[in-house]
Protein backbone atom coordinates (compact mmCIF):
# COMPACT_ATOMS: atom_id res chain seq x y z
CA UNK A 1 0.00 0.00 0.00
CA UNK A 2 1.33 3.42 -0.94
CA UNK A 3 2.28 5.57 2.04
CA UNK A 4 0.44 8.72 1.12
CA UNK A 5 1.51 10.28 4.41
CA UNK A 6 5.15 10.19 3.31
CA UNK A 7 4.96 11.11 -0.38
CA UNK A 8 8.07 11.35 -2.55
CA UNK A 9 9.61 14.67 -3.49
CA UNK A 10 8.24 15.47 -6.93
CA UNK A 11 10.30 16.04 -10.05
CA UNK A 12 7.40 15.16 -12.35
CA UNK A 13 6.00 17.84 -14.71
CA UNK A 14 3.19 18.60 -12.28
CA UNK A 15 2.15 18.65 -9.58
CA UNK A 16 5.59 19.88 -8.60
CA UNK A 17 7.41 20.28 -5.30
CA UNK A 18 5.71 22.68 -2.87
CA UNK A 19 7.51 24.63 -0.14
CA UNK A 20 6.40 24.25 3.49
CA UNK A 21 5.72 27.98 3.65
CA UNK A 22 3.25 27.61 0.78
CA UNK A 23 1.49 24.75 2.56
CA UNK A 24 1.15 27.07 5.55
CA UNK A 25 -0.90 29.43 3.38
CA UNK A 26 -3.36 26.60 2.73
CA UNK A 27 -3.84 26.19 6.49
CA UNK A 28 -4.90 29.78 7.12
CA UNK A 29 -8.47 30.37 8.37
CA UNK A 30 -10.89 30.47 5.48
CA UNK A 31 -12.88 33.56 4.48
CA UNK A 32 -16.49 34.23 3.66
CA UNK A 33 -16.22 34.22 -0.10
CA UNK A 34 -18.69 37.05 -0.63
CA UNK A 35 -17.24 39.22 2.11
CA UNK A 36 -14.88 42.17 1.75
CA UNK A 37 -11.95 40.14 3.07
CA UNK A 38 -12.15 37.75 0.14
CA UNK A 39 -12.66 40.57 -2.38
CA UNK A 40 -9.51 42.24 -1.05
CA UNK A 41 -7.56 38.98 -1.42
CA UNK A 42 -8.93 38.40 -4.91
CA UNK A 43 -8.31 41.94 -6.15
CA UNK A 44 -4.75 42.02 -4.86
CA UNK A 45 -4.00 38.62 -6.41
CA UNK A 46 -5.33 39.68 -9.82
CA UNK A 47 -3.23 42.87 -9.68
CA UNK A 48 -0.12 40.77 -9.04
CA UNK A 49 -0.99 38.32 -11.81
CA UNK A 50 -1.29 41.21 -14.26
CA UNK A 51 2.27 42.23 -13.41
CA UNK A 52 3.49 38.65 -13.90
CA UNK A 53 1.74 38.38 -17.28
CA UNK A 54 2.55 41.93 -18.41
CA UNK A 55 -1.05 42.82 -19.08
CA UNK A 56 -3.57 45.52 -18.26
CA UNK A 57 -6.42 43.45 -19.65
CA UNK A 58 -8.59 40.78 -18.04
CA UNK A 59 -7.23 38.20 -15.62
CA UNK A 60 -9.65 35.72 -14.08
CA UNK A 61 -9.11 33.15 -11.33
CA UNK A 62 -11.05 29.93 -11.86
CA UNK A 63 -11.41 27.02 -9.46
CA UNK A 64 -10.61 24.31 -11.98
CA UNK A 65 -7.75 22.45 -13.54
CA UNK A 66 -5.89 23.94 -16.48
CA UNK A 67 -8.15 21.86 -18.72
CA UNK A 68 -10.85 24.35 -17.86
CA UNK A 69 -8.99 26.75 -20.13
CA UNK A 70 -9.51 24.38 -23.05
CA UNK A 71 -13.25 24.31 -22.39
CA UNK A 72 -13.43 28.06 -21.84
CA UNK A 73 -11.78 28.83 -25.17
CA UNK A 74 -14.00 26.36 -27.02
CA UNK A 75 -17.27 27.54 -25.45
CA UNK A 76 -16.59 31.29 -25.57
CA UNK A 77 -14.39 32.16 -28.52
CA UNK A 78 -15.44 29.97 -31.47
CA UNK A 79 -18.91 30.12 -33.01
CA UNK A 80 -20.42 26.92 -34.39
CA UNK A 81 -19.97 28.07 -37.99
CA UNK A 82 -16.29 28.99 -37.51
CA UNK A 83 -13.12 26.92 -37.72
CA UNK A 84 -10.18 26.83 -35.32
CA UNK A 85 -6.71 25.85 -36.53
CA UNK A 86 -5.36 23.50 -33.86
CA UNK A 87 -1.56 23.35 -33.77
CA UNK A 88 -0.78 19.86 -32.52
CA UNK A 89 2.65 18.66 -31.40
CA UNK A 90 2.01 16.29 -28.50
CA UNK A 91 -0.53 14.72 -26.19
CA UNK A 92 -1.89 17.90 -24.62
CA UNK A 93 -2.20 20.03 -27.74
CA UNK A 94 -3.91 16.99 -29.31
CA UNK A 95 -6.32 16.80 -26.37
CA UNK A 96 -7.20 20.47 -26.73
CA UNK A 97 -8.16 19.84 -30.35
CA UNK A 98 -10.45 17.05 -29.18
CA UNK A 99 -12.09 19.43 -26.67
CA UNK A 100 -12.96 21.85 -29.47
CA UNK A 101 -14.53 18.96 -31.39
CA UNK A 102 -16.42 17.68 -28.33
CA UNK A 103 -17.93 21.15 -28.00
CA UNK A 104 -19.19 20.98 -31.58
CA UNK A 105 -16.56 23.29 -33.09
CA UNK A 106 -14.98 22.82 -36.49
CA UNK A 107 -11.34 21.82 -36.23
CA UNK A 108 -8.56 21.96 -38.80
CA UNK A 109 -5.39 20.18 -37.72
CA UNK A 110 -1.82 21.37 -38.12
CA UNK A 111 0.16 18.36 -36.91
CA UNK A 112 3.88 17.85 -36.48
CA UNK A 113 5.75 14.81 -35.25
CA UNK A 114 5.90 14.55 -31.47
CA UNK A 115 9.20 16.08 -30.38
CA UNK A 116 9.10 18.77 -33.07
CA UNK A 117 7.93 22.38 -32.78
CA UNK A 118 5.19 24.23 -34.61
CA UNK A 119 6.74 27.25 -36.32
CA UNK A 120 5.40 30.61 -37.44
CA UNK A 121 5.99 29.61 -41.07
CA UNK A 122 3.84 26.50 -40.73
CA UNK A 123 0.98 28.47 -39.21
CA UNK A 124 1.27 31.24 -41.80
CA UNK A 125 1.02 28.73 -44.63
CA UNK A 126 -2.16 27.17 -43.20
CA UNK A 127 -3.81 30.49 -42.42
CA UNK A 128 -3.00 31.81 -45.89
CA UNK A 129 -4.93 28.96 -47.47
CA UNK A 130 -8.05 28.86 -45.34
CA UNK A 131 -10.58 30.78 -43.30
CA UNK A 132 -10.02 30.51 -39.55
CA UNK A 133 -11.41 32.31 -36.51
CA UNK A 134 -8.51 31.36 -34.23
CA UNK A 135 -5.42 29.29 -33.72
CA UNK A 136 -4.82 27.13 -30.64
CA UNK A 137 -1.27 26.42 -29.51
CA UNK A 138 0.48 24.83 -26.55
CA UNK A 139 3.28 27.22 -25.63
CA UNK A 140 5.09 24.42 -23.82
CA UNK A 141 4.06 20.86 -24.77
CA UNK A 142 4.39 18.96 -21.49
CA UNK A 143 4.44 15.53 -23.10
CA UNK A 144 7.48 16.23 -25.30
CA UNK A 145 9.44 19.01 -23.59
CA UNK A 146 9.04 21.24 -26.66
CA UNK A 147 8.61 25.00 -26.31
CA UNK A 148 6.93 26.37 -29.40
CA UNK A 149 8.29 29.79 -30.52
CA UNK A 150 5.32 31.78 -29.25
CA UNK A 151 6.84 35.24 -29.55
CA UNK A 152 7.78 34.63 -33.20
CA UNK A 153 4.33 33.20 -33.90
CA UNK A 154 2.63 36.21 -32.32
CA UNK A 155 4.76 38.64 -34.34
CA UNK A 156 3.85 36.81 -37.54
CA UNK A 157 0.16 36.86 -36.59
CA UNK A 158 0.24 40.61 -35.97
CA UNK A 159 1.86 41.24 -39.35
CA UNK A 160 -0.04 38.79 -41.54
CA UNK A 161 -3.20 37.56 -39.80
CA UNK A 162 -4.22 40.18 -37.24
CA UNK A 163 -7.90 39.22 -37.45
CA UNK A 164 -7.29 35.68 -36.14
CA UNK A 165 -7.52 35.08 -32.39
CA UNK A 166 -4.44 33.63 -30.65
CA UNK A 167 -5.36 31.06 -27.98
CA UNK A 168 -2.48 29.68 -25.93
CA UNK A 169 -2.23 26.81 -23.46
CA UNK A 170 0.51 27.96 -21.05
CA UNK A 171 -0.04 25.25 -18.44
CA UNK A 172 3.63 24.25 -18.07
CA UNK A 173 4.92 27.62 -19.30
CA UNK A 174 3.32 30.35 -17.20
CA UNK A 175 5.83 31.87 -14.74
CA UNK A 176 8.74 29.73 -15.99
CA UNK A 177 8.75 31.16 -19.53
CA UNK A 178 8.19 34.75 -20.71
CA UNK A 179 4.59 35.73 -21.39
CA UNK A 180 4.13 39.35 -22.46
CA UNK A 181 0.41 39.17 -22.99
CA UNK A 182 -0.31 42.70 -24.21
CA UNK A 183 2.86 43.22 -26.23
CA UNK A 184 2.46 39.90 -28.07
CA UNK A 185 -1.28 40.52 -28.54
CA UNK A 186 -2.36 37.14 -27.22
CA UNK A 187 -6.14 36.77 -26.94
CA UNK A 188 -6.34 34.08 -24.29
CA UNK A 189 -3.83 32.13 -22.26
CA UNK A 190 -4.26 29.96 -19.19
CA UNK A 191 -2.41 27.79 -16.71
CA UNK A 192 -3.00 25.76 -13.59
CA UNK A 193 -1.18 26.52 -10.35
CA UNK A 194 0.39 23.07 -9.77
CA UNK A 195 3.09 23.70 -12.36
CA UNK A 196 5.50 26.65 -12.20
CA UNK A 197 3.44 28.47 -9.55
CA UNK A 198 4.36 25.56 -7.20
CA UNK A 199 0.98 25.32 -5.47
CA UNK A 200 -1.17 22.20 -4.97
CA UNK A 201 -3.76 21.83 -7.76
CA UNK A 202 -7.20 23.37 -7.73
CA UNK A 203 -7.01 26.79 -9.40
CA UNK A 204 -6.43 28.03 -12.94
CA UNK A 205 -5.45 31.49 -14.16
CA UNK A 206 -7.00 32.89 -17.36
CA UNK A 207 -5.78 36.02 -19.16
CA UNK A 208 -8.22 37.26 -21.79
CA UNK A 209 -7.95 40.20 -24.18
CA UNK A 210 -10.64 42.83 -24.60
CA UNK A 211 -10.98 41.64 -28.20
CA UNK A 212 -11.69 38.11 -27.01
CA UNK A 213 -14.17 39.38 -24.44
CA UNK A 214 -16.05 41.24 -27.17
CA UNK A 215 -16.04 38.10 -29.32
CA UNK A 216 -17.45 35.98 -26.50
CA UNK A 217 -20.54 38.20 -26.35
CA UNK A 218 -21.42 37.07 -29.89
CA UNK A 219 -21.04 33.34 -29.19
CA UNK A 220 -24.15 31.44 -28.13
CA UNK A 221 -24.35 28.49 -25.71
CA UNK A 222 -21.37 29.51 -23.61
CA UNK A 223 -22.68 27.46 -20.69
CA UNK A 224 -22.36 28.75 -17.15
CA UNK A 225 -19.26 27.57 -15.26
CA UNK A 226 -16.76 28.84 -17.84
CA UNK A 227 -18.75 31.78 -19.25
CA UNK A 228 -16.29 34.65 -19.65
CA UNK A 229 -19.09 37.18 -19.39
CA UNK A 230 -19.99 35.82 -15.97
CA UNK A 231 -16.34 36.06 -14.97
CA UNK A 232 -16.12 39.67 -16.13
CA UNK A 233 -19.32 40.63 -14.33
CA UNK A 234 -18.01 39.20 -11.06
CA UNK A 235 -14.44 40.41 -11.57
CA UNK A 236 -15.76 43.98 -11.51
CA UNK A 237 -16.52 43.28 -7.82
CA UNK A 238 -13.29 41.33 -7.22
CA UNK A 239 -15.34 38.18 -7.11
CA UNK A 240 -15.86 34.87 -8.94
CA UNK A 241 -19.11 33.46 -10.36
CA UNK A 242 -18.91 30.32 -8.22
CA UNK A 243 -17.34 29.45 -4.88
CA UNK A 244 -13.57 29.96 -5.17
CA UNK A 245 -10.91 27.59 -3.84
CA UNK A 246 -9.92 30.06 -1.13
CA UNK A 247 -6.90 28.19 0.34
CA UNK A 248 -5.27 27.84 -3.08
CA UNK A 249 -5.93 31.50 -3.82
CA UNK A 250 -4.27 32.45 -0.53
CA UNK A 251 -1.26 30.42 -1.65
CA UNK A 252 -1.43 31.99 -5.11
CA UNK A 253 -1.35 35.45 -3.56
CA UNK A 254 1.70 34.46 -1.51
CA UNK A 255 3.53 33.06 -4.52
CA UNK A 256 2.68 36.03 -6.72
CA UNK A 257 4.13 38.40 -4.13
CA UNK A 258 7.34 36.35 -4.14
CA UNK A 259 7.51 36.32 -7.95
CA UNK A 260 6.97 40.05 -8.29
CA UNK A 261 9.59 40.73 -5.63
CA UNK A 262 12.10 38.49 -7.44
CA UNK A 263 11.34 40.09 -10.81
CA UNK A 264 10.14 38.08 -13.77
CA UNK A 265 13.38 38.43 -15.73
CA UNK A 266 15.17 36.84 -12.77
CA UNK A 267 12.52 34.13 -12.50
CA UNK A 268 12.96 33.22 -16.17
CA UNK A 269 16.75 33.24 -15.81
CA UNK A 270 16.53 30.92 -12.80
CA UNK A 271 14.44 28.46 -14.79
CA UNK A 272 16.91 28.58 -17.67
CA UNK A 273 19.83 27.90 -15.35
CA UNK A 274 18.13 24.77 -14.00
CA UNK A 275 17.17 23.70 -17.52
CA UNK A 276 20.72 24.13 -18.84
CA UNK A 277 22.04 21.96 -16.02
CA UNK A 278 19.57 19.13 -16.68
CA UNK A 279 20.04 19.38 -20.46
CA UNK A 280 23.83 19.14 -20.11
CA UNK A 281 23.42 16.00 -18.01
CA UNK A 282 20.92 14.55 -20.48
CA UNK A 283 23.19 15.11 -23.47
CA UNK A 284 26.12 13.42 -21.70
CA UNK A 285 24.11 10.38 -20.68
CA UNK A 286 21.28 10.04 -23.23
CA UNK A 287 20.00 12.75 -25.57
CA UNK A 288 17.29 15.38 -25.73
CA UNK A 289 13.90 14.37 -27.07
CA UNK A 290 13.24 17.93 -28.26
CA UNK A 291 15.58 19.83 -30.60
CA UNK A 292 17.98 22.00 -28.57
CA UNK A 293 16.56 25.27 -29.94
CA UNK A 294 13.04 24.32 -28.82
CA UNK A 295 13.91 22.54 -25.56
CA UNK A 296 11.80 23.66 -22.62
CA UNK A 297 13.12 25.61 -19.65
CA UNK A 298 10.48 24.14 -17.30
CA UNK A 299 10.92 20.43 -17.99
CA UNK A 300 13.32 18.26 -19.93
CA UNK A 301 12.20 15.22 -21.93
CA UNK A 302 15.19 12.89 -22.16
CA UNK A 303 15.35 10.45 -25.08
CA UNK A 304 15.88 6.85 -24.01
CA UNK A 305 18.81 6.32 -26.38
CA UNK A 306 20.25 3.56 -24.16
CA UNK A 307 17.09 1.48 -24.08
CA UNK A 308 16.96 1.34 -20.28
CA UNK A 309 13.91 0.14 -18.35
CA UNK A 310 12.59 3.56 -17.35
CA UNK A 311 9.74 2.28 -15.19
CA UNK A 312 12.19 0.14 -13.22
CA UNK A 313 14.58 3.08 -12.79
CA UNK A 314 11.76 5.32 -11.56
CA UNK A 315 10.69 2.63 -9.08
CA UNK A 316 14.25 2.15 -7.80
CA UNK A 317 14.86 5.88 -7.26
CA UNK A 318 11.53 6.19 -5.45
CA UNK A 319 12.15 3.18 -3.20
CA UNK A 320 15.75 4.12 -2.35
CA UNK A 321 15.51 7.90 -2.11
CA UNK A 322 11.79 8.83 -2.08
CA UNK A 323 12.19 11.01 -5.18
CA UNK A 324 9.89 10.75 -8.20
CA UNK A 325 10.45 11.76 -11.82
CA UNK A 326 8.26 11.01 -14.83
CA UNK A 327 8.13 8.37 -17.52
CA UNK A 328 7.17 9.36 -21.05
CA UNK A 329 3.53 10.35 -21.47
CA UNK A 330 1.08 8.09 -23.30
CA UNK A 331 2.63 6.62 -26.44
CA UNK A 332 6.02 8.03 -25.37
CA UNK A 333 6.24 5.79 -22.29
CA UNK A 334 9.68 4.15 -22.14
CA UNK A 335 10.73 6.23 -25.17
CA UNK A 336 11.63 9.18 -22.99
CA UNK A 337 11.53 10.27 -19.37
CA UNK A 338 10.79 13.70 -18.00
CA UNK A 339 12.37 15.76 -15.24
CA UNK A 340 10.71 19.00 -14.19
CA UNK A 341 12.74 22.05 -13.16
CA UNK A 342 10.10 24.64 -12.55
CA UNK A 343 8.65 26.69 -9.75
CA UNK A 344 10.39 26.27 -6.40
CA UNK A 345 12.62 23.42 -7.49
CA UNK A 346 16.26 24.22 -6.75
CA UNK A 347 19.60 23.32 -8.27
CA UNK A 348 20.82 21.35 -5.26
CA UNK A 349 17.79 19.03 -5.41
CA UNK A 350 18.27 18.49 -9.15
CA UNK A 351 21.94 17.63 -8.61
CA UNK A 352 20.94 15.12 -5.97
CA UNK A 353 18.35 13.43 -8.19
CA UNK A 354 20.71 13.18 -11.16
CA UNK A 355 23.50 11.78 -8.99
CA UNK A 356 21.18 9.02 -7.83
CA UNK A 357 20.22 8.23 -11.43
CA UNK A 358 23.92 8.17 -12.32
CA UNK A 359 24.51 5.54 -9.65
CA UNK A 360 21.88 3.28 -11.23
CA UNK A 361 22.74 3.65 -14.92
CA UNK A 362 26.54 3.87 -14.87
Amino acid sequence: MTDWKNPPKLFIPGPVHVLDEVYQQLARPTLAHRAKEYSDLHGETVTLLKKILFTEQNVFICSSSGSGGWETAARNLISDDETVLCCMCGAFSDKWASVFALNGKKVEELKVEWGQAVTAEMIDEKLSNGNYAAISLAYNETSTGVTNPLEDICKMMQEKHPEVLILVDSVSAMVGLPIKFDEWKIDMTFASVQKAFSIPPGVAVFAVSERAMAKSKTVSNRGYYFDLQQYAKNAAKDQTPTTPAIPQIMALNYQCNRLVAEGMENVWARHKEMADFVRDWAKKNFGLFAPQEYASNTLTAIANTRGIDIASLIKTIKEKHNLLFGNGYGSLKEKNFRIAHMGDMDMESLKQLLSYIDQEIN
